[in-house]
C-alpha cells in the first residue's frame, strides 16, 4: 500500500506540473518569446544545374544561415504558390535574399511592387546576389538598369574579395580571401552611388592579366535597406564557401535595421 507520505508527494507533483502548464498556457508572452522574431526568405528560381547545387541555390544559401541565432530561415521559389512569396510571408519577412538567372522575366510586376513596398515602406531588407542585379525588384529599387556595361565572361576566372571597409558590420570578421573560380562581372555598373562599397574585387584571368570590379553594395532605399553581393555563379559551388557563407550572416544581420 501506499503510504500516506508518498500520495502527499505525488499529489504535490501534480499539483505543480499541472500549475506549470497553466501558466503556459495562460502566458502567450512565454509562447512568444519561443520563437524567433526575426525571418529571413531565400528565394530562388529553381534553375541552377542539380551536379553543383542538388537542391537549388536558395537551400545553399539558408544552410549557410542556419547558424544565426534567433532568426527564422525560410526558403521560397518561383514554382510554389505565388510565386514563393505569399502576402503573408513576405509580410513576415524581416530579410529577402534574392538568387535569380534565366526567368527576370517570369516575375510578376504585382509581386515586384509589393517586394518594392516592404523594402521602402516596410522596412524590409533586401539581398540580391549573383545574377539578381538584373532582378526586376533591383532594378525598381535602384530605379537603373543594374547591368555590367564591361560584360559578363564564364571563364572560371579567380576572385581576390578585398574587404573594402573593415569598419563595415558586413565585414565583422572578414578578411581578404579567394574565390577559386566564378563568372566575370565587369565595371562599369549601372547603379545609384552606393552608401558603401564594403568589398571589392580582383579577377586574375586565364590569361593572367587582371581587372577589378565592385562586389558587395549597399544603399538605402525608403526605411529600407539593399546588400548586393556579386559573387554566385551557379556553375561554381560559391554558395557553400564558408567565407561566403560569412558574408551572407552578416549581411542578412545588418538588413534587419542598417547596424
Amino acid at each position: 500500500m501506499q503510504s500516506d507520505q508518498s500520495r502527499r508527494q505525488f499529489l504535490k507533483d501534480g499539483f505543480i506540473i499541472s500549475a506549470g502548464a497553466a501558466l503556459a498556457v495562460m502566458d502567450p508572452m512565454a509562447a512568444l518569446a519561443a520563437k524567433p522574431a526575426r525571418k529571413v526568405v531565400v528565394w530562388s528560381e529553381g534553375t541552377a544545374p542539380k551536379n553543383v547545387y542538388p537542391n537549388d541555390v536558395n537551400t545553399a544559401i539558408a544552410e549557410g544561415l542556419k547558424p544565426l541565432k534567433n532568426w527564422e530561415v525560410v526558403t521560397a521559389n518561383l514554382n510554389e504558390l505565388e510565386q514563393g512569396l505569399t502576402q503573408e510571408l513576405l509580410e513576415s519577412a524581416s530579410v529577402l535574399v534574392w538568387w535569380g538567372h534565366q526567368k527576370h522575366g517570369d516575375v510578376k510586376d504585382e509581386l515586384v511592387d509589393r517586394i518594392v513596398k516592404r523594402v521602402t515602406e516596410g522596412g524590409m531588407g533586401f539581398l540580391p546576389t549573383h545574377s539578381g542585379h538584373w532582378s526586376k525588384p533591383f532594378k525598381a529599387l535602384m530605379k537603373d538598369s543594374g547591368s555590367w556595361d564591361g560584360g559578363y565572361v564564364e571563364d572560371g576566372s579567380k576572385l581576390d574579395l578585398i574587404v573594402a571597409d573593415t569598419s563595415h558590420p558586413i565585414a565583422k570578421g572578414i578578411t581578404d580571401f579567394v574565390v577559386p573560380h566564378t563568372e566575370r562581372y565587369s565595371e562599369p555598373f549601372h547603379v545609384p552611388k552606393p552608401d558603401d562599397l564594403v568589398f571589392n574585387g580582383k579577377y586574375t584571368k586565364p590569361d593572367g592579366s587582371t581587372e577589378m570590379s565592385k562586389q558587395g553594395l549597399t544603399w538605402t532605399v525608403g526605411k529600407g535597406h539593399v546588400f548586393y553581393f556579386q559573387p554566385g555563379h551557379e556553375s561554381y559551388p560559391i554558395y557553400f564557401q564558408e567565407e561566403i557563407r560569412h558574408v551572407f550572416r552578416n549581411g542578412v544581420k545588418w538588413l534587419r535595421n542598417g547596424k
